[in-house]
């Protein structure tokens, strides 16, 4: 019988059939939100905690604590719980509210401020006291390599090593950064492609970081391309994907579906393949699909 940590990834690829206007161009989305907690960073929350066990910088009844958009906490959240572990979460104050109860439903505290950026910066002061241990998953090696050892190997053996194109939204970076480095290993020719608002835009989960908050994660040499996306045509593409496909995901796959039929759209023959980050009950209390 299977442990809820046991049931971390190992997500279905499906096709894209409808929305994608190439016939000679295979598009799949990774339906990251059949994870337990309900996002993609169900990976790296398991992989940080897990590996920092195994190290010994924390042990049962250590505080974490961290900053988050919202699908990292709520898999720090769930995993936390798993090995007796006290949270506190760090959140901007305009994440919905679903996110919010989630945690705290977890067991986790949860710490409302203004912009990612300042939760950033309450974390890490929080982290450098000594009472708490800061996760970081802007600077922790345990966030990307959590997709190198399960995300990229899924995806180069379903499509049986025929990927040409990997497209994923940046956030803290980690899913890109993994993926790239295996699926690069496998074959050099393989192209990554990151998706980032355009400079008007606010896309849930997806950043376009100011230089001092980059991720220390974040290497550019191992992204082919980046495609800024609109704030609208990530919306309009999220309830296409409802509606058309029946994928019902968040703004952010919204976003990385954009550029990955974009990408599809330009090609003679290829097989591309994005991540649909989360699910999305986490957005029906906003006007994602009002």
């Amino acid at each position: 019988m299977a442990g809820l940590i046991d049931l971390v990834g190992k997500t279905p690829l499906v096709e894209i059939n409808r929305l994608n206007n190439n016939p000679n161009v295979k598009v799949y989305a990774k339906l990251e939100g059949n994870n337990p907690g309900g996002s993609v960073k169900d990976r790296p929350a398991l992989n940080m905690i897990k590996s920092a066990l195994e190290r010994g910088d924390i042990k049962a009844g250590t505080k974490l604590i961290e900053a988050t958009s919202g699908n990292t906490g709520i898999a720090l959240a769930m995993i936390a719980r798993l090995f007796d572990l006290e949270i506190e979460l760090v959140m901007p104050s305009n994440s919905t509210k679903e996110r919010t109860l989630t945690m705290e439903a977890f067991g986790a505290k949860v710490t409302l401020l203004e912009g990612i950026e300042a939760c950033r910066d309450y974390a890490e002061e929080k982290g450098a006291s000594g009472d708490y241990f800061l996760l970081n998953q802007f600077a922790n090696a345990d966030n990307y390599m959590a997709h190198y050892k399960t995300t990229g190997p899924e995806i180069w053996n379903d499509t049986n090593g025929e990927i040409t194109h990997f497209v994923s939204a940046m956030g803290t970076t980690g899913t890109i950064m993994g993926n790239s480095m295996y699926l690069k290993e496998k074959n050099p020719d393989i192209q990554i492609v990151g998706c980032q608002p355009t400079e008007e835009s606010s896309i849930p989960g997806i950043r376009r970081w100011p230089v001092e908050y980059l991720p220390k994660i974040f290497d550019p040499k191992r992204v082919d391309r980046v495609i800024d996306i609109s704030q609208a045509d990530a919306t309009e593409m999220t309830r296409q994907l409802a509606r058309v496909e029946g994928i019902f995901a968040g703004m952010s796959s919204g976003g990385a579906a954009v550029a990955a039929l974009k990408v599809a759209s330009e090609l003679e023959r290829g097989v591309v393949v994005f991540i649909v980050c989360d699910r999305g009950d986490r957005y029906l209390s906003s006007d994602l699909f009002g």
